[in-house]
């Protein structure tokens, strides 16, 4: 046998090294070591946030039960008594029942307009390319970084000084300006959904001889359900919750939204006041929300992964 056979075979005996580095036990148990850090860190965010959201609102649950000398005098104790009047009290006296229905108007007519024009929008910058096409994406996405503070003055002699007749105190007025808010980010949301739909099902409709118009609506809008929900959620829960721009815009008492009625009300309560009546009001405002996200919760949550996942 040969000097080079001798250490091929040399070679060959020789136990391999261990791993080390990157792929070695240590690097591994290090890795897993961080890992469940920062399993520990985020789930520990996670409950100080759940907490400091949980906790007011069960609060203003069981308040919303209690007489005003009890939230007075026990603020974090549980009702003794069950004081249902707090809720006719709130409906009925403090006008509640009518601001209600003045926002389930307004929010019903923006959240509609707003995912229908928002949705056809998002549709024609996603799927088709003409001159200026990236221009007026882009002009959609500046929309997003202008604070509505900046906004209410402008609108506020804009729908006053509207030909024909003021727009402001108005429902179509309020609509309107709901829509032109939520507008730039609906059309920034459903058009990454909309580049993620297969352009295979849109060229067979075309080839069964459906128009554009047909398409969008029966073929390509139901296969956007998922971004749908998860975008009218939003828009409903920023509309309903919306305070500025009907504060500025919406000056008529019996015109007034939910809150609105809650701000005045409690700038009428004193401590000789009806505290039960104003937690109650805050849980009529607070249910809708609540009811919605708990229907939609999965859909929502499909949304937002739908575009990561092509």
């Amino acid at each position: 046998m040969t000097t080079e056979e001798i250490d091929a075979v040399a070679k060959l005996d020789t136990p391999a090294p261990r791993a080390t580095g990157a792929d070695g036990p240590a690097a591994k148990k290090r890795v897993a070591t961080e890992g469940g850090v920062l399993n520990v860190f985020s789930h520990g965010i996670l409950v100080v946030w759940a907490l400091m959201v949980g906790v007011p609102l069960l609060w203003v649950l069981w308040s919303a039960f209690k007489d005003s000398n009890g939230i007075l005098t026990d603020p974090w104790g549980l009702p003794t008594a069950l004081h249902w009047e707090n809720w006719s009290n709130a409906w009925n006296d403090a006008n509640m029942g009518q601001y209600f229905i003045n926002t389930a108007i307004v929010v019903g007519g923006s959240v509609v307009g707003t995912m229908v024009l928002g949705s056809m929008a998002a549709y024609v910058l996603a799927r088709f390319t003409f001159p200026g096409n990236r221009f007026i994406y882009y002009l959609f996405v500046a929309g997003m970084s202008f604070p509505v503070f900046m906004l209410v003055i402008p609108l506020f002699f804009v729908l006053r000084d509207f030909p024909g007749s003021t727009l402001l105190a108005t429902y179509h007025g309020l609509i309107l300006v709901y829509i032109a808010y939520s507008l730039p980010f609906t059309v920034f949301f459903m058009t990454s959904f909309f580049r993620t739909l297969p352009n295979s099902v849109a060229e067979a409709a075309m080839i069964d001889g459906a128009s554009h118009t047909r398409t969008f609506f029966q073929v390509m809008l139901p296969m956007a359900k998922p971004g749908l929900i998860s975008i009218g959620i939003f828009n409903f829960l920023g509309q309903w919750n919306q305070y500025l721009l009907p504060m500025v815009l919406n000056q008529q008492e019996e015109k007034y939204v939910l809150t609105q009625g809650l701000a005045m009300i409690a700038l009428q309560q004193g401590y000789e006041n009806d505290w039960g009546a104003l937690m109650a009001g805050m849980m009529i405002a607070m249910l809708p929300v609540l009811i919605v996200y708990a229907i939609f919760q999965r859909q929502v949550q499909a949304g937002l992964t739908a575009g990561a996942i092509k």
